[in-house]
């Protein structure tokens, strides 16, 4: 979905984002793309039976749901690495131990990690300080430098295009209980990591102003 024409909003926070696109790769200011999706459990229904001679095979498309759990995705498109974990739920709580794992876990040696995401209410520093002892919600808190993508601009974040590669190559069938997601997330992203897979990015703020000129104000003296 694209904003309504005439969006300054809009477009002041996608050129912020398309700026620290640009940036070369830092390991002291990594810029790293985070983002969440839902994943439904299911289970199969009665098993299919393959065809036979004489007999053609059935399927039977009945199934239960076992819920819903949430996959975090964190990404570095620069240097290829992606880091994803799967909870049960996606709350304030939930995004801040995430965000922790990022800081802690994955770049521990980062001066400034530049986290761009959606502009979710969960997605606030408030969370370090709901979920932390006040003292180690500011440490938190320092080591971050926050990007929002605008809204309705969701497509410029490119965790988004790792979530749609997760759901295409791993996530694309039936899957009943959150322990089996985790083990296939986990699998798939040593595989990708391994691969060093990065993401080129193109777009600059250059051809937006011109491919997407309706979304810019018209200034008049």
């Amino acid at each position: 979905m694209i904003a309504p024409e005439n969006n300054s909003a809009f477009v002041a926070n996608m050129e912020k984002v398309l700026d620290v696109y640009k940036e070369s790769y830092s390991a002291e200011f990594p810029v790293v793309c985070m983002d969440e999706s839902p994943k439904q459990l299911i289970q199969e229904g009665k098993p299919s039976v393959a065809i036979k001679p004489g007999q053609d095979a059935r399927v039977d498309y009945e199934y239960v749901r076992h819920g819903v759990v949430n996959i975090f995705m964190a990404n570095e498109p620069l240097k290829g690495k992606r880091y994803v974990q799967v909870t049960e739920f996606k709350t304030k709580k939930d995004w801040a131990r995430f965000v922790k794992r990022i800081a802690d876990e994955w770049y521990p040696k980062a001066k400034k990690i530049k986290l761009v995401m959606d502009n979710f209410k969960t997605h606030d520093a408030s969370a370090f300080y709901e979920t932390f002892e006040p003292t180690e919600a500011k440490r938190l808190w320092d080591r971050f430098e926050f990007i929002y993508t605008p809204k309705h601009g969701s497509w410029l974040n490119m965790a988004e295009i790792e979530l749609h590669v997760l759901n295409g190559q791993c996530l694309n069938r039936h899957i009943s209980t959150s322990g089996k997601i985790t083990e296939e997330v986990e699998a798939w992203q040593t595989n990708r990591n391994y691969k060093n897979k990065k993401i080129n990015w193109q777009f600059t703020n250059k051809d937006a102003r011109v491919k997407l000129k309706r979304l810019y104000p018209s200034i008049h003296d």
